[in-house]
């Protein structure tokens, strides 16, 4: 089963994660995943088991108690994690997105004060752009932080916080008008605030409250929320990098890694659709002998496998060109389209193989199949990608005339 997706030029270090990684998905996440699932149960027993892995700090720097490790290391557990329940990697990119912003914007006392914590998974992260009307035009913020002596007083509905509910520290974008004159292009207008607060649902601190858990198609398990503030008093030093008007450069900064996640997450999902079909594929018999021997089913094995190893190395290229430094929305762009096209395709190639069974909650192939739409809407959606893409080859190809 560990024939497709493997990455050359791995370090000892990298190989012996991985191989941590994936044991542990195979003995305690695949076993109960799709229970949990249909009971949208969180995974409390598996989130601790990564606590003490380590995950949550596993690209956290050293010396604030992390692992220290490169966004490839983390993007091909992600893929393993989601191999096993895409819920559970959706827990831990939330949680990475944040600390990852932390690092790379925040203050040294920004820094001191969360991210060794973060790293031993005692504080949770989850981040907010999104509103009710808002969708993909983050400029539309409407959501606003007004400067009252020492802190700012925050007021507006997000929407669509995965962590929303067990996180304690949410990364919110807001307008902060303040010292931005009238006209100033909106996304120079915009701040990020770590928002600390007690997990749970209902108001979690004065002025903040957050309802009860969204219900979804699939993505279950982990909680997904709106975030209402009324009110919300947030001190001076909790505006991320401590300067405001910088909050879409970071949001983005921090999604353009989460896309290589998302990614990672379609092809986990995809390459346990590939095992799943193969698998049912030897197991089930007509006209006297297993459907694998059938061409019509050949052939289909033979396109899954190759879009999820497809998918796989445009993945990690994208990991490797951020871990070098360079920019990389390109890689990351068309890394989150393609996984996410190719996951679709991949597993509702494994649910026809299947059958009337993959209709079936008995059978795995049915959760897939409703895990997979996420993929294609989350940290942008399709076309948000083909906009991406389509401006950066404009600028890598500029015509000389």
């Amino acid at each position: 089963m560990a024939r497709l997706a493997q990455t050359a030029g791995l370090t000892d270090i990298q190989q012996e994660i991985l191989s941590t990684v994936r044991d542990f998905v195979d003995k305690e996440i695949i076993p109960v995943a799709t229970e949990l699932e249909h009971r949208d149960e969180y995974p409390q027993d598996i989130v601790d088991g990564l606590k003490e892995l380590g995950l949550f700090g596993l690209m956290i720097p050293e010396e604030y108690g992390g692992l220290g490790e490169s966004l490839l290391t983390y993007a091909l557990c992600v893929e393993e994690i989601a191999r096993g329940w895409m819920s559970v990697s959706g827990i831990i990119n939330t949680h990475f997105i944040v600390a990852y912003m932390l690092k790379q914007h925040g203050t040294q006392e920004q820094k001191d004060h969360f991210l060794p914590r973060m790293a031993a998974g005692d504080i949770r992260g989850a981040f907010s752009m999104s509103e009710p009307g808002l969708g993909s035009d983050v400029s539309a913020i409407t959501s606003k932080a007004v400067k009252e002596g020492d802190a700012y007083v925050l007021n507006g509905q997000k929407m669509w916080l995965t962590n929303g509910g067990t996180s304690s520290l949410v990364a919110v974008l807001v307008r902060s008008d303040e010292g931005h004159p009238e006209g100033t292009a909106p996304h120079k207008s915009m701040t990020t605030f770590l928002v600390e607060k007690e997990p749970g649902f209902g108001e979690v601190r004065p002025g903040l409250t957050i309802p009860g858990k969204i219900d979804k198609m699939g993505y279950k398990g982990v909680d997904t929320t709106e975030l209402i503030m009324d009110g919300l008093r947030i001190p001076a030093d909790r505006v991320l990098g401590g300067v405001t008007g910088r909050g879409f450069y970071q949001m983005m900064d921090g999604v353009e890694v989460g896309r290589v996640n998302v990614a990672a997450r379609g092809c986990g999902v995809a390459q346990r659709a590939f095992e799943l079909g193969v698998q049912y594929a030897q197991q089930r018999h007509t006209f006297g002998k297993p459907i694998a021997q059938h061409q019509a089913i050949q052939f289909k094995l033979a396109e899954m496998a190759t879009k999820v190893e497809a998918a796989h190395a445009m993945m990690v290229n994208a990991a490797r060109k951020k871990d070098s430094g360079e920019r990389n929305d390109l890689e990351a762009g068309m890394a989150k389209y393609l996984a996410s096209e190719y996951c679709k395709e991949v597993v509702e190639d494994a649910f026809r193989i299947h059958g009337g069974y993959g209709f079936s909650k008995e059978y795995e192939i049915e959760r897939l199949y409703r895990e997979a739409p996420m993929l294609l809407i989350g940290e942008g959606t399709a076309e948000i990608q083909k906009m991406i893409i389509g401006r950066r080859l404009l600028e890598e190809y500029r015509f000389q005339g």
